[in-house]
């Protein structure tokens, strides 16, 4: 693949995600008292003040996403090599900005409108990793990160909904103390993400750490869960994942080949694609 044809490709794919995420920053403006005014009706006023606090965030990095989409395309535009990773972050604030909203809408019959985000967001990630012909192990190992990193997002959002309703005051606590590390664990499995597509060698420690703080956050919440109702926990997936992840990250075979996709020197099975740079100065 050409630079001249991979830079033009680029800017075609960051064109598209400043309307995605543009468009996303809009439905939030429009969306943002309707639903929350929704779950009033629905005699829900815990979960009216998860919006009225989480859409906010939300719709903050929505606006960095779409900054980070703007100047990307003008990385791809002048041909700067960090323009494909700029879009790789916008793509992956994208996907968690999205991903939370379409939950409330859909959960009270409402039409999920940022599933219009939601939808491109991913291809677009996917699209990047495919523009820079990025290798099997890596580019799956990234999206099951991605996964983890939706979800463990998810359970700090689920424990601002726990903390109005539950009534013991050690539990309260309990989510009170672990919903910011969902959060931290969230963020680390993000850059967990840049570091491995951008070939940097302490990606492995950080996503160690992202794992233990996600098992942290979500273990105790999730047991606690199970025992008060009965059933499976949905902060359950984001600790499971993580730790699957850990034991993989631990794995010696996978340290030798995150130490050799960092340096340049992985060589992937005959049927993956050969990683190469698809950018000057890369």
């Amino acid at each position: 693949m050409s630079n001249a044809y991979s830079h033009r490709l680029g800017a075609l794919l960051t064109a598209v995600g400043i309307l995605a995420t543009g468009l996303g920053f809009a439905i939030f403006i429009l969306s943002y008292n309707h639903l929350i005014q929704v779950e009033l009706d629905a005699g829900r006023p815990d979960e009216a003040n998860v919006i009225r606090y989480v859409f906010p965030v939300l719709g903050y990095l929505m606006a960095a996403a779409v900054a980070l989409w703007a100047v990307a395309l003008y990385g791809f535009v002048v041909q700067q090599p960090w323009a494909w990773m700029l879009a790789v972050i916008a793509a992956t604030l994208s996907l968690l900005c999205s991903f939370f909203p379409m939950i409330p809408a859909m959960s009270r019959s409402q039409t999920p409108y940022m599933a219009l985000v939601f939808v491109p967001s991913l291809a677009l990630w996917i699209g990047l990793v495919w523009l820079r012909q990025v290798s099997r192990k890596p580019a799956l190992l990234a999206f099951v990160a991605g996964l983890a990193y939706v979800l463990s997002f998810m359970d700090g959002v689920a424990a601002i909904d726990r903390i109005q309703i539950v009534e013991d005051d050690i539990v309260q606590g309990l989510y009170v103390m672990v919903q910011q590390v969902n959060w931290w664990a969230s963020i680390a499995w993000a850059v967990f993400i840049f570091a491995l597509l951008g070939r940097r060698s302490w990606a492995l420690p950080v996503g160690l750490g992202a794992a233990i703080m996600s098992m942290l956050g979500g273990y105790p919440v999730a047991v606690e869960s199970m025992i008060d109702k009965g059933t499976f926990s949905m902060f359950a997936p984001a600790p499971m994942l993580s730790t699957a992840l850990l034991v993989y990250l631990l794995l010696p075979g996978t340290r030798r080949w995150v130490d050799r996709w960092a340096h340049g020197e992985h060589a992937p099975a005959p049927t993956e694609r050969v990683a190469r740079p698809a950018f000057a100065g890369q």
